[in-house]
């Protein structure tokens, strides 16, 4: 399987998405859902769900490159975890070269902050001077203390292909992303039989929740940065991701391609 198979919904555009789901506060929630499952969750959603669609598409391919320190900073702070930690990243959306630096910072009191910086899609795998500073000023501002942007370098990239559902009858949006591949180093790793679904809802479950409850899906704890990087550099602390990696990649992590 590569994407969903979308075709018989209703779309909704961007700005209409936008306007009926901004959701500036929300729940998330992430399952990892079996491909073979998919099928029978969309039928359920074909008459409740509209599908982004922009120019004719309604699958979009995405990028990210994190950068962490040497002594693997960002990824420490989650994984022990911590309450000021952050995460570094450029997101290309491929289909249209837009490229974007973010940011994520977690404070005290467990919000998440994410801001964004245009950045060039040439230089999205390296942190350009500007970058840096971006990061480091970021970084003060949330109170994040004893990190050197300028030690920082790419760790990890992940590519998806990404389906964006809303449903009216909540106002939750659901993504689900498909064909995710990971890479660090001379290592990679491609995911073709299970899927990410994130519901974001105001804080109820959505329609998607209870579906994925009644199919036995409960949500899972993953991180595409983290859980990448503990499934590629398995020298790293990985017991808040162990029971995901067991469950739901054991079998691929038997097939690492260089």
């Amino acid at each position: 399987m590569t994407t969903p198979d979308t075709e018989r919904f209703a779309t909704i555009s961007l700005d209409e998405l936008a306007e009926r789901a901004s959701l500036l506060t929300r729940v998330d929630r992430k399952y990892l859902v079996p491909a073979s499952d998919l099928a029978a969750l969309l039928a359920e959603l074909e008459d409740q769900a509209r599908v982004l669609e922009i120019d004719g598409h309604q699958h979009f391919d995405y990028e990210s490159v994190y950068f962490d320190t040497p002594d693997a900073a960002s990824y420490l702070l989650a994984a022990h975890p911590r309450r000021r930690r952050f995460k570094a990243r450029t997101r290309s959306y491929m289909d249209t070269g837009d490229c974007y630096l973010e940011v994520k910072t977690k404070g005290s009191r467990g919000t998440t902050a994410k801001q964004r910086l245009p950045y060039s899609f040439d230089e999205r795998d390296r942190l350009t001077a500007e970058g840096r500073e971006y990061i480091d000023e970021l970084l003060h501002d949330a109170s994040v203390v004893g990190i050197d942007a300028d030690s920082m370098e790419p760790v990890l990239t992940t590519r998806y292909t990404r389906t964006t559902l809303f449903l009216p009858g909540s106002g939750s949006r659901c993504t689900i992303d498909s064909a995710l591949a990971w890479e660090c180093d001379d290592d990679a790793l491609c995911f073709a039989d299970t899927v990410i679904v994130e519901t974001k809802s105001s804080g109820q479950a959505s329609e998607v929740d209870r579906l994925l409850w009644t199919m036995g899906h409960r949500p899972d704890r993953i991180s595409k940065f983290a859980t990448g990087l503990a499934a590629l550099r398995p020298e790293l602390p990985h017991n808040r991701w162990s029971r995901v990696l067991r469950e739901h990649f054991t079998p691929a992590l038997r097939t690492v391609a260089a």
